[in-house]
């Protein structure tokens, strides 16, 4: 199934990579914290890892370690504004619960 952005996450990110002026692509990762035990960590690869698992989607490469894609596989990444905030959300299937902030969950 692997990772994917809606066209509005990978215009946000095109235009991160841009500003930032260096990368081939950005990486998700899961660590563990928060209530729920779990959270989403983006960041953007100058140069990917050899275990890394490359996706890519809207133009976007994304990298994904193997022991996070247990938790992520078939996830689509999107940016979403709803009036004075805006950030990415994750439509994973694979959640099972979150924590009542949104910041952490389970599977």
């Amino acid at each position: 199934m692997g990772v994917s952005l809606t066209k509005n996450a990978a215009e946000h990110v095109n235009k991160y990579l841009e500003e930032r002026g260096s990368g081939v692509g950005i990486r998700l990762a899961i660590k563990t914290t928060g209530c729920s035990g779990l959270m989403y960590v983006l960041e953007p690869v100058d140069e990917p890892q050899p275990e890394d698992i490359q996706f890519t989607s809207q133009g976007i490469d994304v990298y994904v370690d193997p022991k996070s894609m247990v938790y992520i596989d078939g996830t689509e990444m999107d940016y979403v504004k709803q009036g004075l905030n805006e950030g990415f959300e994750f439509k994973n299937p694979n959640v099972q619960g979150e924590c009542g902030c949104g910041e952490s969950f389970t599977v």
